[in-house]
């Protein structure tokens, strides 16, 4: 239990560093593209972050998975809201960076939230998976970048982003909330979109065997 809390740790410092830089550059694509250290590593490392591992779910669902998805995702919210404070105390300028995204972010309708956390599990969902099926990084390298510059929203990222700005309310828990419940629901988009595909593809298969099993009797 403890590992796979501190492994949710390990990898919501890493969110945070990736906060940080893209707080700190001016230029929003350089900091998108240099957020993606936090997910290489995180993916090397064989890192608990929860939007990386709720896409898989559908696949593997036992006790198991789910305990290291969930505890990971406790680690995850330690790390960010702890580290990020400390990260915004000592460094002022982007403490009040952060606090005008902090602000900006609550400004939007819940729906809006929910749909971009969606289309950011998708994306997340994609660079994980290629990754971890052809050990390659090129997912990683760009769905970070595209997930960010879109505006679409990561509820460890956002944490981060709450926690380097040092401000805390109800109304950022139930945003947070939100947008951890659209990172799964797009994060197992894609699984089961093609799970349903390869069981329809299956379904034709077995049709044109007894077909073809017909013709030949």
């Amino acid at each position: 239990m403890l590992r796979k809390i501190l492994d949710g740790v390990s990898a919501g410092l890493m969110i945070v560093i990736g906060c940080s830089v893209y707080l700190a550059c001016e230029d929003k694509v350089v900091g998108a593209v240099l957020f993606a250290v936090a997910l290489l590593t995180i993916c090397y490392k064989g890192l608990s972050l929860f939007t990386g591992k709720v896409g898989f779910i559908p696949e593997k669902h036992g006790k198991e998975e789910v305990s290291t998805l969930l505890l990971g995702l406790l680690g995850n919210a330690i790390a960010t809201c702890a580290l990020g404070y400390l990260i915004g105390l000592a460094l002022p300028n982007l403490q009040a960076t952060a606090k005008v995204a902090y602000e900006a972010k609550l400004t939007q309708e819940w729906w809006q939230t929910f749909i971009r956390a969606i289309f950011c599990g998708v994306l997340m969902y994609v660079a994980v998976s290629v990754y971890r099926e052809n050990k390659s990084v090129v997912g990683i390298l760009f769905a970070v970048p595209v997930f960010i510059l879109s505006g679409f929203e990561h509820s460890i990222a956002d944490m981060g982003y709450f926690g380097i700005s040092g401000q805390v309310s109800f109304d950022a828990f139930i945003f947070i909330l939100i947008v951890i419940v659209g990172n799964a629901v797009g994060g197992m988009l894609l699984p089961i979109l093609q799970g349903k595909l390869k069981i329809g593809r299956a379904k034709v298969d077995v049709d044109n065997k007894e077909k073809a099993n017909e013709e030949t009797r």
